[in-house]
């Protein structure tokens, strides 16, 4: 049917700023990069952001602006060894752009190769990925890099890009495509341009014809011709991780472990399950387990060590132990009751009586008059006021109804029974 065979994600992928559709904040006319881009003198940075945002396309519109040899490693696939030969490729006193995508994937020894050449000005680093840097780009590197962040496209981006491909796209041109429903098309796509265009050819190349009108039965349909047993980047792979997590949070040890035998023969980075894991122990666990934490908080420091395939079985135990411990969200309440409280009071007076008083002047005005050392008194505690007299007597934690809690209300009933109703 189309006489180009290359996917309409590549074929309308931006080859200049103005053609770029979202990250107005980086790349709009009053964008932090925009001038820098345009200057042809661009540091060495980091593109942090959710699949399909635009880092790959942002990188290839900087090296084409910039005007100097552009070299793509993948971190997939490369080692220490290929960012040597491209930085050996590299002639004596000229510039160079190395673009590594999903470098959050590269260990220490692979981000150290690039060190020297980043901090002599050999190349200028671009570096892609979909998780935090702060934890998976290692300091040294990271100080070296400008950090930009890209944002997640809004349905007005995503409807921008359907038109200019039906506009633009010389084989879409052929078509009288009309877009009557978007919302399935914008859903399954999940915010990811690559895979809305893919998933919009997909649609146009089933019908066959010469008139195409996009609803969302026609976007549902062809979503389900194709077939991905777990795809990273896309909607399965929020399916499978949703239902990975709710399953521990429901207790259920055979699901939890099959879903992580989802996300392992997917290919899903180990070490985003194990951070995925560390939060859900605090979050869904709590005080009800506390161990689960450090569990959790272990797994995660022995998975960075151990690597792929060995942290498969860490996994699967500390999957298995959470998905079988008590389970309590009474701190994650609390913490969100307590921010709520804090975004509607603002910056409440702290009493005086537990406010410091490193000097005399503060002293002179009652800083600290009226504490009551608890180690001083019976039990180790001292009857006193702590919140601000505007909240006095709020409460923010509410131990859950599990045995370990049970102990911590007790606790808290016999100290603060009047004040906050344990």
């Amino acid at each position: 049917m189309f006489q180009d065979p290359s996917p309409l994600a590549e074929r309308m992928r931006p080859r200049s700023l103005d053609e770029l559709v979202g990250q107005e904040h980086l790349v709009g006319e009053k964008g932090v990069l925009r001038k820098t881009i345009l200057s042809g003198k661009v540091p060495s940075m980091i593109l942090w952001g959710p699949p399909g945002t635009g880092k790959t396309t942002l990188a290839n519109i900087i090296a084409n602006q910039v005007k100097v040899p552009f070299h793509t490693l993948s971190a997939i696939s490369s080692g220490v060894k290929d960012v040597r030969e491209v930085i050996n490729q590299i002639r004596p006193g000229s510039k160079a752009i190395l673009f590594i995508d999903e470098i959050h994937r590269f260990n220490k020894s692979q981000q150290d190769a690039l060190l020297g050449a980043v901090e002599k000005g050999t190349i200028t680093l671009i570096g892609a990925t979909t998780e935090n840097p702060s934890f998976e780009v290692n300091g040294a590197l990271l100080s070296r890099c400008q950090v930009y962040m890209l944002k997640h496209l809004e349905t007005s981006h995503l409807t921008t890009i359907c038109e200019m491909a039906i506009q633009k796209d010389e084989e879409l041109k052929k078509i009288d495509v009309k877009l009557k429903e978007t919302e399935a098309l914008f859903n399954l796509s999940g915010g990811d341009a690559r895979k809305l265009l893919n998933l919009l050819e997909l649609i146009i190349k089933a019908e066959d014809g010469k008139k195409v009108v996009i609803t969302n039965e026609k976007a549902i349909e062809a979503a389900q011709r194709k077939t991905v047993l777990y795809d990273k980047k896309g909607e399965m792979h929020y399916d499978i991780i949703s239902a990975f997590i709710k399953s521990i949070r429901g207790s259920d040890p055979n699901a939890a472990v099959y879903y992580l035998a989802r996300m392992i023969e997917g290919g899903e980075d180990v070490k985003f399950i194990a951070r995925r894991l560390v939060i859900l122990a605090s979050e869904d666990i709590g005080n009800a387990n506390p161990t689960a934490l450090v569990m959790a908080t272990s797994a995660f420091q022995a998975v960075n060590v151990i690597g792929y395939p060995e942290s498969r079985i860490i996994l699967s135990q500390c999957v298995t132990y959470l998905a079988s411990s008590p389970k309590s969200n009474a701190s994650y309440r609390a913490i969100n009751e307590a921010q709520s409280i804090v975004s509607k009071t603002g910056d409440l007076p702290v009493p005086m009586a537990i406010r410091n008083a490193p000097t005399k002047l503060m002293k002179d005005q009652g800083y600290g008059q009226g504490y009551q050392y608890a180690h001083n008194h019976e039990g180790n505690f001292a009857d006193m006021e702590f919140l601000p007299e505007e909240i006095k007597g709020t409460t923010f934690y509410d131990p859950g109804q599990n045995p370990r809690e049970d102990e911590l209300r007790k606790f808290l009933r016999h100290r603060w029974k009047e004040k906050y109703g344990y």
